[in-house]
């Protein structure tokens, strides 16, 4: 099983995932939206399964630092164009299996055992 996490080092949630998966002996990619940049097509990908609502993160200061023009009127669209300009408007960690459909949108220790462990 490949574990692919997304997400950025200094995230205080990311630094946590990557701790439990180091913990659990589990191999992962680690892809930093920072050096790397996102995907659309993963990102549409993503917004299927998930939904652009729970993977566009607004409590973090990149979104309310965005005009209010940028913010208002929302859509699946949009909000994958705000994403891939500022990859910290991403929910952070995301984790993916090359073997599996799921996508993973945070840390949650109990979901990420039923699926990983």
């Amino acid at each position: 099983m490949t574990i692919h996490l997304y997400g950025i080092p200094n995230c205080d949630t990311v630094k946590k995932a990557r701790k439990w998966l180091d913990a659990n002996g589990l191999d992962y990619t680690f892809h930093d939206y920072k050096k790397e940049g996102a995907d659309r097509e993963k990102l549409e990908r993503w917004c299927d399964e998930v939904s652009w609502e729970v993977l566009l993160n607004r409590r973090g200061t990149t979104f309310r630092k965005l005009d209010d023009s940028e913010k208002a009127d929302l859509s699946r669209d949009r909000a994958l164009d705000l994403m891939l300009q500022h990859t910290s408007l991403i929910k952070r960690p995301v984790a993916t299996r090359e073997d599996s459909e799921t996508v993973l949108v945070g840390f949650t220790q109990s979901v990420w055992e039923n699926e990983f462990c």
